[in-house]
């Protein structure tokens, strides 16, 4: 095989697996490993939670997670990242292994490890809130567990402490399984030799050593909360000292005491049923059992609650609308006493009240706006309580056309009314407000039974006052407040105080709003326009050149003179050569913003006359057969400009020479032929009378 073939071979190869690269999607190679465990201790009890942060091989592939060889759990990785929790699983305590194994490529990663660490645990078998444990409960079930121990026989020392600082203490045996799990369940006092349930109060529960503990509470009472009506079971033992006498049963709220009474003693215990009375307040109340036996080391005192039911009052206006900042009495006539509440800046006021029927009494700025009666029985209630505050939509309009809003109008309103609360008085507030852009002014809030005075103004000029005594009971009431029309003449004349009939166009717009309205002058030069009162920009033009402009304030009829002194202006254009002799016969173009206005000759004494509208104007001078120009200049022409001073245009590349126009370079060579034509002359004369000599 020659070598030029083995070369061509080696590069198909070569083309051949370059292509198949292409074709072949890369695989990324991510180690299977674990990068990290959570908690960082790598220590954990049974139930709680771990969290893997690892990497497989296998993109967007499947991963199983083993601890102690036993799946805990599953998923697939994002692209080749592994971020998952699980709970610590079952097992006795010690250390485990734990493995990410990429599923897909059956790979495992390198081992990392756990340890389950041993967790005790102890709790209370107490009733449902608001049911208590009472004084001379017998059976108490307390439940101690292990999980993550080792299999053996575990001892359990359960302490519990009573409220008098005495602790008793049972031992119990707990056979830890294989799956290191184990538990057993006591009874207090039965299995803690000589203890008792004879005190009110907390007792506390502890586990050998260890953290673990839990707490119960015996009360004299069988629940910690009531209600209107219901009973109050009381249960106090180990009276044996006053048996078959009586002791002394009070109940207070604070300072008050709500009931007294006696029970005699049987059998060493004290039983005794207070009905909760109908009148009795939402509070927090002290039961106490008197004398004290010598027997107890602690009082028999308890709180019991009366908790009520949470009540939501909403005041809303006649739109429905919640307001806030109203002052809401609400009269409990069971207990016959008054609450006060305020709606918050939700609209909302809340209070806890209990069964029974209730008055409620809304009060914006100490008047009287609402009344709503209510009862409550075993639930909360949310009650919306409607009031007597309306809102005011106020639309300004033209005199000249309705249908013409009137935008940024300012608004004043004085308002008077007379309060109900804490005696009676009369008020005055201020409030201000401004149409919006659709010329409409919203107010909320506002009293029925109150006289509004509106004045309304522009520019800071009052053109309308208004007085509303009293307003309708709906949800909103609306008012209408004309904003007056009023005439504008103007006179538009010239520099010569001459009229300017029919070619003037004036435009007024007013300053704050779109008002606005363009006309032409009439044949004596004058415009008239009907305008809201105001104050307006009047602008005067002619052939589209602004002319003049100024403000007017428009709070009364009115004539206004604009003086439009660039209206038609003479303006002579002299088009001269070189030396400023005048060139007759050329075109002479006025140009205004590069639109051609008019266009002359230039007479014998090369001036051409024009009558337009002053402003900026450009010049341009073109020769005959010409379609670019000579020469061009632009000017501001603010005055008239006459014959005897004409603008100028400089022609200097040229000459006026014979009635003819020369470009001045032929001009000047000519007379440079001429000059060495008589100079040769000269010379030659000079040498000829030389000769002759």
């Amino acid at each position: 095989m020659s070598k030029k073939t083995m070369t061509i071979n080696a590069l198909i190869v070569m083309l051949v697996l370059t292509v198949f690269s292409q074709l072949v999607p890369l695989r990324v190679y991510a180690d299977v490993k674990i990068i990290s465990i959570s908690p960082t201790t790598k220590t954990g009890r049974v139930g709680e939670s771990i969290t893997l942060i690892g990497t497989i091989n296998t993109t967007n592939g499947m991963y199983e997670v083993l601890f102690n060889n036993t799946q805990v759990a599953w998923g697939y990785a994002t692209e080749n990242s592994v971020n998952c929790s699980f709970v610590i699983p079952t097992l006795p305590g010690g250390n485990y292994t734990v493995i990410l194994r990429d599923v897909n490529a059956s790979i495992d990663s390198p081992p990392s490890w756990f340890c389950i660490e041993t967790a005790y645990t102890i709790k209370v078998d107490k009733p449902q809130h608001p049911t208590q444990l009472q004084e001379g409960t017998t059976t108490i079930n307390i439940t101690v567990s292990i999980t993550g121990g080792v299999k053996a026989i575990y001892f359990a020392n359960v302490t519990v402490r009573t409220p008098a600082n005495e602790t008793y203490w049972s031992l119990a045996s707990i056979n830890i399984t294989n799956t290191g799990t184990g538990n057993t369940t006591l009874r207090y006092p039965e299995n803690f030799g000589n203890a008792h349930t004879n005190y009110t109060g907390t007792y506390k529960v502890y586990f050998n050593q260890t953290p673990a503990y839990d707490m119960f509470f015996i009360g004299l009472t069988d629940r910690t909360e009531y209600h209107r009506g219901d009973t109050v079971k009381i249960k106090a033992v180990d009276y044996w000292e006053f048996n078959g006498n009586n002791v002394s049963i009070t109940i207070k709220l604070g300072d008050e005491t709500i009931h007294n009474g006696t029970c005699q003693v049987s059998n060493g215990t004290v039983e005794y049923n207070w009905h909760v009375p109908e009148w009795v307040l939402v509070g927090n109340y002290s039961l106490s059992i008197k004398p004290k036996p010598t027997a107890k080391k602690v009082n028999d005192t308890q709180v019991f609650a009366v908790p009520g039911f949470k009540t939501e009052t909403v005041p809303c206006n006649l739109a429905g609308e919640p307001v806030s900042n109203v002052l809401i009495k609400v009269y409990d006539r069971r207990a016959n006493k008054t609450y006060d509440l305020t709606s918050d800046k939700s609209g909302v006021a809340t209070r806890w009240l209990e069964r029974g029927e209730y008055n409620a009494t809304a009060y914006f700025k100490r008047v009287k706006v609402g009344v709503s009666n209510f009862n409550i029985t075993d639930e909360g209630i949310r009650l919306n309580l409607t009031c007597q505050l309306t809102n005011l939509n106020i639309t300004v309009v033209s005199q000249q056309n309705m249908a013409v809003k009137i935008p940024f109008v300012a608004l004043n309103l004085t308002i008077t009314y007379t309060t109900e609360l804490d005696g009676i008085e009369n008020k005055t507030e201020i409030t201000t407000s401004r149409t919006d852009i659709n010329g409409i002014a919203q107010l909320k809030l506002l009293l029925i039974n109150a006289t509004y005075k509106i004045a309304a103004s522009r520019y800071g000029r009052t053109f309308n006052n208004d007085t509303l005594t009293g307003l309708e009971a709906v949800p909103w009431n609306n008012r209408t407040i004309v904003c007056p029309a009023l005439s504008l003449e103007v006179k538009v004349v010239d520099r010569n105080n001459t009229p300017i009939p029919g070619d003037a166009l004036v435009e007024i717009q007013e300053v704050m709003g779109g008002l606005n309205d363009t006309k032409y002058t009439n044949q004596t030069g004058c415009v008239i326009f009907n305008c809201v009162f105001g104050v307006y920009n009047v602008k005067v033009s002619s052939g589209g050149v602004l002319l003049n402009a100024t403000t007017v304030e428009l709070f009364e009829e009115k004539t206004l003179t604009v003086y439009c002194i660039l209206y038609k202006l003479p303006i002579y254009v002299k088009v001269v050569d070189y030396f400023g002799q005048p060139i007759p016969n050329v075109n002479v173009v006025l140009e205004r913003n590069g639109v051609q206005i008019n266009s002359k000759q230039t007479g014998a004494n090369g001036i051409a006359n024009f009558t337009e509208n002053g402003g900026t104007l450009s010049i341009k001078v073109y020769l005959a057969n010409q379609n670019q120009p000579t020469a061009s200049l632009t000017c501001s022409l603010v005055n008239a400009i006459s014959e005897a001073n004409p603008i100028e245009v400089k022609l200097a590349k040229y000459v006026v020479l014979a009635g003819f126009l020369v470009e001045t370079a032929w001009f000047t060579t000519a007379v440079l032929i001429v000059a060495a034509i008589v100079l040769y002359m000269v010379l030659e004369v000079v040498r000829r009378r030389r000769t002759k000599v």
